[in-house]
């Protein structure tokens, strides 16, 4: 969900030399194709209008092709929606879902303090936002998930966890 930590998680993977793509950039440059100012309510009918029109997984879809360039055996893809999406990455590789989860009032507050333009303004943009997530099938990648990081605690507490998990990723990638 938004504000639960992948950004900063993504951030650490980097520091393991693991290549991200975020699927959110995909919407964010589709609105920038498009002219279209980058606020959250834009954003998420973007998104959705996309869904629509060219099927639940074109957002992997554009990811998948990002994939293929890298040419990596290991790659954090940010930002996964959907189990259509999950099954898009499946056709190409082997895939882990690791789901983040943080409580909404940690979530909301996160977010308020990023301040990044797309970022709700209010707790009933929040709301909205967390049930037009919900709504496009993030909640069942949740509960599928292969590992679930909770992300209550510190930075630091985030960094030993993520590093435990995505250690544990490569080597069964190894073995």
């Amino acid at each position: 969900m938004p504000g639960s930590g992948k950004t900063t998680i993504s951030e650490f993977v980097k520091e393991m030399k693991i290549p991200v793509i975020a699927m959110g950039d995909v919407v964010r440059e589709e609105a920038k194709v498009r002219g279209m100012e980058p606020t959250p309510k834009n954003l998420g009918k973007l998104m959705i209008e996309m869904r629509k029109k060219m099927g639940a997984n074109i957002i992997a879809k554009k990811c998948v092709e990002k994939i293929k360039e890298l040419n990596s055996k290991i790659i954090l893809v940010e930002g996964v929606r959907s189990l259509e999406e999950i099954e898009e990455f499946k056709k190409i590789g082997d895939v882990k879902v690791i789901a983040v989860h943080s409580s909404p009032k940690t979530r909301y507050e996160r977010l308020f303090r990023r301040g990044r333009c797309d970022d709700p303004k209010s707790w009933e943009e929040f709301k909205e936002r967390d049930l037009r997530e919900l709504d496009i099938g993030i909640g069942k990648v949740i509960s599928l998930a292969d590992e679930i990081i909770i992300n209550e605690g510190t930075i630091e507490d985030l960094k030993e966890t993520t590093l435990k998990v995505f250690g544990k990723v490569i080597q069964d990638d190894k073995g």
